[in-house]
Order: C-alpha cells, then structure tokens, then sequence
C-alpha cells in the first residue's frame, strides 16, 4: 500500500515528554478488531485522552489546541511493548508523519518506516533542545529533511543529523511500501528471468 512521499517536513510538533511510551498506551488493545489501517487515530492514546465518560481529558497534550502539527516528539524508549502495528497505524491516521525521541522500540521503528511515517532518533541534549523549543513557543517549526538526514529546530538553526537504513530511505523518499518497491522492479525482474537457465 503507497503512501505520501517523504522528502522535508517543515511543520510545528506536538510534546509528550513521557518515556516508555508502550504501544497499549497508544492503542490500547481492545482497538485491534480491525484489519484497516483507517481509523484507529480516532483512539490514538485513547486512555490518556478520554475519560471513561468519553469526555475528553484537559490536561493531555492531543486535547490542548495550544499544539498542532505533522511530527510528534516522544519521550525516551518509544512504542515498546508487543508489536502491534497498529500503534504505527494509528499514528499515521492521526496525521503525524513523524515521531521524535532519542530511542525507539525496534519493532515500533520498523513498523513505523514500512507505513511512512518517520521514526527520527536523536541525541537526549538535542531531544532536550526540541521540548525547550516547543515550551518557549508552540508555534516553534521543527523542520526534518530526509535526503540531508538533518532535523532543523528553525528559530534556533540549531540541527543534528540522524541515521536510517538506505532501503527504507529510498522508499519513504518514493512513497513505497515492500510491495510497491518490489513492482518498481519489475522490468529488472522480468529480464532477469528472461535470462535466467531454468
């Protein structure tokens, strides 16, 4: 399944400076009947979000109009716990195209980067730097560009460069999935074979 392309976000962030965010806490695991990656960003943190009334609860950060954007900036040890993708899923319904921290559950990552969204890990001083950041100001832009691998605080200039595997950046840059990479080959496949003994 194709998703957006990645190349630069620019885009203002939402803070939740809350490490070992687990992936219950953000879609709990009654939300998993689905088998579509639509609509589970309706319950993304559903359980810090909502009270049982279903009234929403003030003091969470995705019920504070003060905050908006495309890049969530994570806590420490982000998305541990079970494997479930949907907690990726959800994320990317929601509308974040990018999560922050300065370390990610494996698992999370990989899941995140086959769906298009960003996983970025920096630094825990420049991680710092960013909650500063969107505390003085929750306008303040976070700019992350893929082809330069740099995440920009823009007020500041400050930057840092961040890792990613040459495979999955060449699919988030081309908006592919495993599947769509895989037919972006098909000529080569078919030639190959076209040669090929047996």
């Amino acid at each position: 399944m194709a998703y957006d392309k990645f190349t630069v976000l620019r885009s203002t962030a939402v803070p939740l400076p809350i490490e070992n965010v687990d992936t219950d806490q953000i879609i709990p695991a009654r939300f998993l009947k689905a088998t579509k990656r639509e609509g589970f960003g309706d319950n993304l943190f559903r359980d810090w979000r909502y009270n049982n009334d279903e009234s929403p609860k003030q003091d969470f950060v995705l019920n504070n109009p003060t905050y908006s954007g495309a890049i969530l900036v994570g806590g420490r040890n982000f998305g541990s716990g079970s494997s479930r993708e949907h907690a990726a899923w959800a994320i990317y319904d929601y509308g974040f195209r990018c999560v922050i921290s300065s370390f990610f559950a494996d698992i999370f990552k990989g899941n995140s980067l086959n769906i298009g969204i960003l996983p970025v890990t920096v630094s825990p001083e420049f991680l710092d730097k960013i909650f500063l950041a969107i505390e003085a100001d929750p306008k303040a832009e976070i700019e992350v560009n893929l082809p330069e691998q740099k995440v920009t605080i823009v007020a500041s200039g400050e930057s840092e460069d961040f890792t990613i595997n040459g495979y999955k950046k060449n699919n988030m840059l081309n908006g592919f999935d495993d599947i769509d990479y895989l037919q972006s080959m098909k000529g080569e496949i078919a030639a190959f074979a076209e040669k090929s003994l047996y």
